[in-house]
C-alpha cells in the first residue's frame, strides 16, 4: 500500500495506552487495552511549564531579593538574588535560621511582625538589617504578600527584599545633621524659634523653651504669643509680625517677654524668612537677643542725663529768666511766638547776656521739649575738629579715628542743637553748615552715606556777623539761613530795672549755698551795683555776689569797692554817652591786659588770666581776639 504523505496531513495526539494479559481456559494469552486520550492535557501541562519558566526568568531579572514561603514559614523558592546575597544553596537556606540572618537590634521586631502576618493573614512591610556573605548589614525593607486558592486559604507567602541602605545611610546623615544643627542652636545663647509658612510652631531651641519654661509640646500646643508677650508690647508685636509675614521681608523689633519666674526681660527680635529654590517660602526663623542689661543702661543714662540736666539748670547762672524791664519783656514776647515753631533762630547780644537761657528757654517750650537739647560751643572747639564734632566720623576717616563716632547733629535728631559762637566756625565748616540747613541732610568725615536729621538749629554770636562777611570770614548765604528769626538780647545796662531783681535773686541762691542768711542788703552796695556799668553783664554780676557770699559774715550783704573797677557815672550830655562805649573798651583792654601780664600771657588754667577775671576761657578768648590783643608777648615778658 503506498501512502502519499504529501497529501495526507498527519495529526499526533498524546495518548495513554493501558494493557491487560488475560489467559483463555487453553492457556493461551490474549491481550486487552484502553487507549485515552490525553493531548489537552500534556498541552496545559506544558502550558503551565512554559508560564512558570516565563515567570522564574521575570523573578530572576527583578532587582531585589524574592523569596516564597509556605503558608507555616518554610522556605520553599528563591531567586537569584537570594543566592548570592546570602552565599548558601536553597536547602541550605531553608535549614538556615532566621535568627543568623536578621540584625540582632532588628530580630525582635521582625519575629513579632511575621508572626502577627502568620495569624492574620495580613500583608506585612519592615524595615529591617540583612547579614551579606561578607558579613555586612544592609538594610532592607521587606514586603510579604498572601497568595490564596479559590476558597481563600493561604497556600504561599510572596516576599520581596528592596536593598534601601543608600536611603538609610542618606537619611542617618541628615538625622545626624539636624541633630547637630539644633546641638548648635541649643548651645546659641539667643531664644530661636522656627515657624511654618503660615506660622504653624515647628522648633524652639533649649535656650528659649528655658526662659519660657515649656517644653517643646507645650509651646507648640501653646495658643500664641500673647501668653508670654508683655501687655505694653502685644499690639506693637503683632503688627511687627503681621508686617513681616505681609512683605515677607526681614524686620526687626524690641519687645519685652516674660520668664518662666514672671519677669520680663527686653529682647531685639529679628524676623527672617527662608526659601526655597523657586523663592517660596518654607519656614520663618526668629531670634531673640537679650538687651535688658542694654536697656538698663540706657534707662540708667537716661536718668543720669535728666538729673544731669536738671542740675545744669540749677547750677548755671540761671534757673529762670529774672527781670521786668521793657527790654527784657520784649525778648520774652519774641521768645513765646518763635518757640512753637520750628524756625531757626539767630541770638545776639554782648557775652553774658544770657544767650544759651533764651535758648533753652525757646526749647522748653516747643514740641520738642522732651527730645535732646545739645549745645556746642564752636569757639572752645580747634578749627579742625569743629566738622567732626558736629557731623561726626567713620573709623579711619583720619589718623587716631579708631572707631566711629555719632556728631552733635545726630544726637540731637528730634530735637534742638544750639550754636553758641557760631561766628568761630571756619569756612569750610560752614558750607556743610548751610547743607543741613537747607536739605536736612549730613554726611559723617570720612563717609559716603547721607544722614537725614530733623533737628532744630537755634545759634548765637556776640559778634558783629556783618562786619564778619564784610571782611570775607563769614558767608552771607549762611547768615540768612540762620537769621530766620533774630533775637537781640539785651545788655544788663539797657535793662538796670532788673538789677535789684538779679541781686536778690543771686543772694538767695549763693546764702543757701553757703548756710548763711541775709537779712537785707547794703544801701551804698546795691546804689553801687546799680551805677556799675557790667561790662561782662549778668554772669559778672554773678560772679561779684558769689565772691562776696564766700565773704560775707554779717547779715547784712555788702561788697568790696575794690573789686569794681571806678567807672564814671553816666550823665545826661550827648557826647559822654557816645564817649561811653569807646572808653568801656579801653578799660575792658586794659583790664584783660594786665591779667595776661600778672598769668605770663596763660589763658585757663588754676593760674589763668580767665580765672583772675572770673570770666569762661571761651568769653576771654573772644575778648582777645575782638580786641585785637597780642597774649603771646606776654609770655615773652
Amino acid at each position: 500500500m503506498n501512502i502519499n504523505l504529501e497529501e495526507r496531513k498527519l495529526d499526533v495526539k498524546h495518548v495513554h495506552v493501558r494493557a491487560h494479559a488475560l489467559r483463555d481456559s487453553s492457556g493461551n494469552i490474549e491481550f486487552v487495552g484502553t487507549v485515552n486520550d490525553i493531548t489537552e492535557r500534556k498541552a496545559a501541562e506544558e502550558a503551565r511549564r512554559s508560564s512558570e519558566e516565563r515567570s522564574r526568568l521575570i523573578v530572576e531579572t527583578i532587582p531585589g531579593l524574592i523569596a516564597v514561603m509556605t503558608p507555616q514559614g518554610e522556605v520553599e523558592y528563591v531567586n537569584r538574588g537570594v543566592l548570592d546575597y546570602f552565599g548558601r544553596t536553597l536547602e541550605e537556606l531553608k535549614k538556615w535560621g532566621t535568627t543568623d540572618a536578621v540584625h540582632p537590634v532588628d530580630l525582635p521586631h521582625v519575629v513579632t511582625t511575621w508572626q502577627h502576618a502568620i495569624e492574620t493573614g495580613l500583608p506585612y512591610e519592615i524595615e529591617h538589617r540583612i547579614r551579606r556573605v561578607d558579613g555586612e548589614y544592609r538594610w532592607f525593607q521587606l514586603r510579604g504578600l498572601p497568595l490564596r486558592d479559590a476558597d481563600g486559604h493561604i497556600v504561599r507567602w510572596h516576599n520581596l527584599l528592596t536593598d534601601i541602605n543608600a536611603q538609610k545611610q542618606s537619611e542617618e546623615k541628615l538625622r545626624r545633621s539636624e541633630m547637630e544643627l539644633r546641638q548648635m542652636l541649643d548651645l546659641a545663647p539667643q531664644l530661636i524659634a522656627v515657624y511654618g509658612p503660615n506660622r504653624e510652631r515647628l522648633y524652639a531651641n533649649r535656650v528659649a523653651l528655658d526662659y519660657l519654661g515649656f517644653s517643646l509640646e507645650e509651646w507648640r500646643q501653646s495658643p500664641g504669643s500673647g501668653n508670654y508677650l508683655h501687655p505694653d508690647d502685644k499690639e506693637r508685636g503683632d503688627v511687627f509680625i503681621d508686617r513681616a509675614v505681609a512683605r515677607a521681608s526681614a524686620d526687626e523689633l524690641e519687645l519685652r517677654l516674660r520668664r518662666r519666674d514672671g519677669n520680663y526681660r527686653w529682647f531685639l527680635t529679628r524676623f527672617n524668612a527662608l526659601r526655597d529654590e523657586q523663592g517660596q517660602i518654607t519656614s520663618w526663623y526668629v531670634t531673640g537677643a537679650d538687651i535688658e542689661d542694654r536697656k538698663q543702661a540706657e534707662d540708667t543714662l537716661r536718668r543720669e542725663n535728666v538729673a544731669l540736666r536738671e542740675e545744669i539748670d540749677k547750677a548755671s547762672m540761671f534757673e529762670e529768666i529774672v527781670g521786668t524791664s521793657p527790654a527784657l519783656k520784649a525778648v520774652l514776647s519774641r521768645i513765646s511766638k518763635v518757640a512753637p515753631s520750628d524756625s531757626t533762630v539767630l541770638i545776639t547780644g554782648e557775652t553774658g547776656t544770657g544767650k544759651e537761657l533764651v535758648a533753652r528757654a525757646i526749647h522748653r517750650r516747643s514740641d520738642r521739649a522732651s527730645r535732646a537739647f545739645i549745645s556746642v560751643n564752636c569757639a572752645a572747639i580747634p578749627r579742625d575738629l569743629i566738622a567732626t564734632e558736629l557731623f561726626g566720623h567713620e573709623k579711619g576717616a583720619f589718623t587716631g579715628a579708631t572707631q566711629q563716632r555719632l556728631g552733635r547733629f545726630e544726637l540731637a535728631n528730634g530735637g534742638t542743637l544750639f550754636l553758641d559762637e557760631v561766628g568761630e566756625i571756619p569756612s569750610e565748616t560752614q558750607i556743610a553748615l548751610l547743607r543741613v540747613l537747607q536739605e536736612h541732610e549730613f554726611e559723617r568725615v570720612g563717609g559716603s552715606r547721607r544722614i537725614r536729621g530733623d533737628v532744630r538749629v537755634i545759634a548765637a554770636s556776640n559778634r558783629d556777623l556783618q562786619a564778619a562777611i564784610n571782611a570775607g570770614s563769614f558767608r552771607s548765604d549762611l547768615f540768612y539761613r540762620l537769621h530766620v528769626f533774630p533775637i537781640e538780647m539785651p545788655s544788663l545796662r539797657q535793662r538796670r530795672a532788673d538789677i535789684p531783681l538779679l541781686v536778690e535773686y543771686f543772694i538767695d541762691r549763693y546764702a543757701r549755698k553757703a548756710g548763711k542768711k541775709i537779712k537785707r542788703v547794703n544801701k551804698k552796695t546795691l546804689e553801687l551795683l546799680q551805677s556799675y556799668p557790667w561790662p561782662g553783664n549778668i554772669r559778672e554780676l554773678q560772679n561779684v555776689i558769689e565772691r562776696s557770699m564766700i565773704l560775707c559774715e554779717t547779715e547784712i550783704f555788702s561788697i568790696d569797692e575794690s573789686w569794681l573797677p571806678q567807672w564814671p557815672l553816666p550823665t545826661a550830655e550827648p557826647k559822654q554817652q557816645v564817649e561811653l562805649p569807646r572808653r568801656l573798651l579801653v578799660e575792658e583792654k586794659n583790664m584783660i591786659e594786665a591779667a595776661l601780664k600778672e598769668a605770663r600771657g596763660r589763658v585757663f588754667g588754676p593760674t589763668g588770666a580767665a580765672v583772675k577775671l572770673g570770666i569762661p576761657r571761651s568769653t576771654l578768648e573772644s575778648k582777645i581776639r575782638s580786641l585785637k590783643i597780642n597774649k603771646s608777648r606776654f609770655k615773652a615778658e
